[in-house]
């Protein structure tokens, strides 16, 4: 490396390192605004958040270090392999950056951040209409953004809009290729829905709605994130309206969930998905950190890893098997369970349960988290619908971006799709098109989620033939499973596409068919069809 290249390498890395820092305060604002903001707050704490984004931003867009990386992309074969890494991503960003000013930026933010405020306030009145003209806005500034970046030659000849908003979230997606894949999904899976549904089979569920504390829910929180080993001197919870994650840095991850009254299983398994993103934060390689290449991933992996835990090992005879015991402790009064009642008489007291109602077995609590309905919120769905909600996302919103379906006929196409292919309808705006908060920032992540689950179904079949999955879930052995996923899935996340990184874990190309074999097995067996 010429003393040139070193004086430049190490410029871009006390810069990125300052800008960090502005993210850094960007997702503690942030965070306060999806917890514990007050309503009258957060306007002014996303004029903050905007200010600290725009300030990062112009880190960014100065003249010495657009320079500088791009001198250092000129001279990459100079770089070790993570700082080309770097170099490269940072190229990319340049081409779509290149003609955002500050200005510009600072007006995107804006609109962004006064999308998610009138979401939120249409979301608690249930009306569409408080929310349409940000969101025309919302669409309105991703096309101009797209319109303003300069042609990446590592793009596809002949991209959409829509497909260039894809790549943001998942490089290398198309809407050619999602069309295939999820055609594919609605050949299984809807055919698949009505035999179920006609199957007769009668799963017991009278213990799914018994009311809890938020105080039960909290402990269960606390033991299954315990069970999954997350480091709680890195991370911490809380609650929000809508769980999420959040990797501020590398010693501090952020997770939320939500209590729900008469869902206990909601908090449990949002905890379980929100730690598998925690766990892959907190167990990527430390130098990604080093070399500012930790926010590489894309989130068809960090899908890939949350559903991972909260359905290929959550929601598994052998996950069950461990965590029936606990549940019996921290929920006597749905489980029904007599000696933990008489712990606590005052428990069983104030239940709803209706007096007489048997014990809740192992066998029908694993089918009871196992049951398919379909339902109309996505965050809700079964294991087995969820593929059909984040389809009917895509559909409306690759016809909003090409133009074909107005704003005002949003609410309407929604309903629509939900009777096409699930049967049933919102009432409500909430619990129909308000339902996400996704849409205040864009278009483009839905099909991730989908995504995720294909690949998690890929290296599940490599796993399974490495190590005893259910010996080791069974047993509580996470640092197994941990483990496994940090030296296979976690360490190469950050420097590969993903089609290259699926490739690398399991040999093969991407293909949904994993996913459908595994849906199709684990259903037809539970419902005996």
């Amino acid at each position: 490396m010429t003393p040139e290249t070193k004086e430049k390498l190490e410029y871009l890395n006390d810069t990125l390192g300052l800008s960090e820092k502005y993210y850094h305060a960007c997702s503690v604002v942030s965070y306060d605004m999806e917890t514990i903001c007050p309503e009258k707050g957060m306007e002014a704490q996303g004029e903050i958040l905007s200010l600290l984004d725009n300030e990062a931003f112009k880190l960014r867009k100065n003249e010495k270090f657009t320079e500088a990386a791009e001198f250092l992309y000129a001279h990459i074969d100079e770089l070790e392999e993570t700082d080309r890494i770097l170099v490269k991503k940072l190229h990319r960003d340049y081409l779509k950056e290149k003609n955002l000013t500050p200005e510009k930026q600072m007006e995107f933010s804006l609109i962004y951040n006064k999308a998610f405020v009138d979401w939120t306030n249409a979301r608690k009145n249930s009306n569409f209409e408080m929310f349409a003209g940000s969101l025309e806005a919302v669409d309105k500034a991703g096309k101009e953004m797209i319109a303003l970046r300069e042609p990446d030659p590592e793009d596809a000849p002949g991209m959409s809009v829509y497909d260039r908003m894809l790549n943001d979230y998942e490089r290398g997606m198309t809407s050619p290729g999602l069309d295939a894949t999820f055609e594919r999904c609605k050949e299984v899976l809807v055919p698949l829905l009505k035999k179920i549904m006609a199957s007769g089979k009668n799963i017991r569920r009278d213990f799914l709605n018994i009311e809890v504390t938020d105080e039960q829910q909290k402990r269960m929180a606390d033991y299954l994130l315990g069970v999954m080993d997350f480091d709680f001197s890195r991370g911490a919870y809380t609650t929000s309206e809508h769980p999420f994650t959040d990797g501020l840095a590398k010693n501090d991850v952020r997770v939320t969930t939500h209590y729900y009254p008469t869902q206990f299983a909601s908090s449990m398994y949002s905890i379980i998905h929100e730690g598998g993103h925690a766990l892959f934060e907190l167990l990527q390689p430390e130098e990604d950190f080093e070399h500012h290449i930790q926010s590489h991933k894309s989130l068809g992996m960090h899908e890939s890893v949350s559903r991972f835990y909260e359905n290929r090992i959550g929601r598994s005879r052998a996950f069950i098997h461990l965590i029936y015991p606990k549940v019996c402790e921290i929920f006597p009064q749905v489980m029904r369970a007599e000696d933990h009642c008489k712990k606590d008489p005052d428990m069983l007291a104030s239940s709803t349960a209706k007096p007489g109602i048997k014990n809740v077995s192992e066998e029908e609590l694993y089918l009871a988290l196992n049951i398919v309905e379909p339902s109309l919120v996505r965050t809700e769905a079964d294991e087995f619908t969820y593929t059909l909600h984040i389809i009917i996302r895509y559909e409306i919103e690759k016809e909003i971006v090409g133009g074909t379906l107005a704003i005002a006929d949003i609410p309407k196409r929604w309903r629509e799709k939900y009777r096409e292919y699930l049967g049933i309808e919102p009432a409500t705006d909430r619990e129909g098109v308000l339902q996400d908060v996704h849409w205040t920032s864009g278009f483009g992540y839905f099909p991730t989620y989908s995504i995720g689950n294909m690949y998690n179904a890929m290296y599940y079949n490599r796993m399974k033939n490495e190590i005893d999955i259910d010996a080791a879930v069974g047993s509580g052995d996470f640092k197994t499973i941990n483990g496994w996923m940090k030296d296979n899935v976690f360490a190469k996340a950050n420097r590969l596409a993903p089609a290259d990184w699926i490739k690398d874990i399991t040999g093969r190309d991407f293909t949904p068919e994993d996913f459908l074999e595994y849906i199709t097995e684990k259903f037809s067996r539970i419902y005996g069809i």
